[in-house]
């Protein structure tokens, strides 16, 4: 069965330069989505991770915290009380010498809680004797910070996502002054609308496709070096940023997506131009 060929369609020129420009936009909606999925779950991650932990420490006698923390053993998962070795090593970065500050350096111990509510409670019951500072609360910039990444990428996809609407409306808009001549005699011989904005359609759904095709296979080993160079820092949040299996078929469905909007952005201008 032979293919329909289209009225009429784009001259060379105009098909490479929407191709070249639909293919970048994808490359950049791409990039844009998978930083938007990657650091969304980094931060849910991160968040997990020191929900139920907490740091606390004193200047004043340490066994009063030891006997709390005995007493509320059964909301605890585990306690590590840092050594004066250990406490060196923290403070090295802010302190030249810190045998001589040896006696004035706090007790500290990192708490890892069963729940909330648990660390909630020993809270409660600390606060008069020492200082005690939820790791979550403490994490708040960070947090915040992979938040506002999450924002800008998610209005840089936008904004790319509106740059191929208008791409494509500009497109179908001088296909329809091109070939004016034709779309006239096809109205005159009793053509319906829907068969002459399917003529425009076949011709934008072939070029988004072919561009879409393109910004995705580039896009795809850029999102990998990124995630990599991320997972080597080993520490922090962007260590934790990352892409699942379900969040790879959400960006594999963005190009079908782009396709899909511009045979819809296609069809509804064809029509508004016929309607003229």
């Amino acid at each position: 069965m032979k293919q329909k060929n289209a009225v009429f369609s784009l001259v060379r020129e105009q098909s490479v330069f929407m191709t070249v420009i639909v293919a970048i936009l994808t490359f950049l909606a791409v990039i844009s989505l998978g930083l938007v999925l990657s650091i969304s779950t980094g931060v849910v991650r991160w968040n997990h991770q020191w929900t139920n932990m907490a740091t606390i420490q004193t200047n004043a006698t340490p066994e009063n915290v030891d006997k709390i923390l005995n007493a509320n053993r059964d909301g605890i998962k585990t306690i590590k009380k840092l050594s004066d070795s250990e406490m060196d090593n923290l403070m090295r970065p802010w302190v030249a010498n810190g045998k001589t500050l040896q006696k004035y350096l706090p007790t500290m111990w990192e708490v890892e809680f069963t729940s909330k509510q648990s660390m909630d409670d020993t809270a409660k019951q600390i606060a008069p004797v020492a200082r005690f500072m939820p790791h979550a609360d403490a994490l708040k910039s960070p947090m915040s910070t992979g938040w506002n990444l999450v924002l800008i990428s998610s209005i840089v996809l936008l904004i790319v996502l509106g740059a191929i609407g208008a791409c494509v409306l500009y497109t179908v808009q001088n296909i329809a002054t091109v070939h004016k001549r034709e779309i006239e005699i096809l109205n005159q011989i009793g053509a319906p609308d829907s068969f002459i904005a399917k003529q425009m359609q076949m011709i934008i759904a072939k070029i988004s496709a072919k561009a879409c095709t393109i910004g995705f296979i580039c896009a795809t080993p850029l999102l990998w070096i990124i995630l990599h160079v991320s997972h080597n820092t080993r520490t922090g949040l962007m260590a934790m940023i990352d892409l699942n299996g379900i969040e790879w078929i959400v960006l594999l469905l963005l190009p079908v997506t782009i396709i899909a909007l511009a045979i819809f952005i296609t069809n509804r201008t064809t029509l508004k131009i016929l309607a003229k």
